[in-house]
């Protein structure tokens, strides 16, 4: 199975102010983000990590990354440069890059934290998976990404605080984006 997931900051007090997360400590957060994870993900999953896994954590990253299912690739967020330089990257994930395209056996697919305006094969089918903007509907790019049916948001905040499939990340985009209309 194949997993996407994006902006957990394991570790990060503000991000429950930030995003409003149903949180009451960044313990209880960090608990429920690891309990989500393996209760989907198994040992031979693959997850993709669209960045931001870590911010401001006071935990190493390694203790966390131990306890998380599956087989990881990160894609380099804007706050993952910090912990990434304290951690054994290559002993807890099988790629790290800062953009990647698949194929999941059934759809093309660019991997980027930032949502994109264009990527190759956007006007042939192909997707584009994307984090950053938790479930901000503010900001200036919001009216854009309304009109991009393929361009998925993977963050924990509109995908129930767990790695999602593809099937789920459409759906969970779905309703998110339909809720603002």
């Amino acid at each position: 199975m194949i997993y996407f997931t994006s902006d957990q900051h394991f570790g990060h007090s503000n991000i429950l102010k930030h995003t409003g997360r149903p949180f009451s400590s960044i313990e209880e957060m960090d608990a429920a983000l690891i309990r989500n994870w393996n209760a989907k993900v198994h040992r031979n999953d693959i997850v993709y990590i669209l960045g931001d896994l870590f911010f401001r954590n006071s935990t190493p990253a390694e203790e966390y990354l131990h306890q998380l299912k599956g087989v990881k690739h990160l894609i380099i967020g804007n706050h993952d440069k910090d912990w990434m330089k304290r951690t054994n990257l290559s002993g807890h994930f099988a790629s790290v890059q800062l953009m990647a395209e698949i194929n999941d056996g059934s759809h093309k697919i660019t991997l980027c934290h930032y949502p994109m305006m264009s990527w190759n094969g956007c006007n042939k089918g192909a997707f584009h998976i994307h984090g950053h903007i938790h479930n901000n509907r503010n900001d200036s790019y919001w009216p854009l990404l309304l009109q991009m049916p393929h361009a998925l948001n993977a963050g924990v905040d509109v995908n129930g605080f767990a790695p999602v499939t593809f099937n789920e990340l459409v759906e969970n985009n779905r309703i998110f984006k339909e809720s603002e209309e």
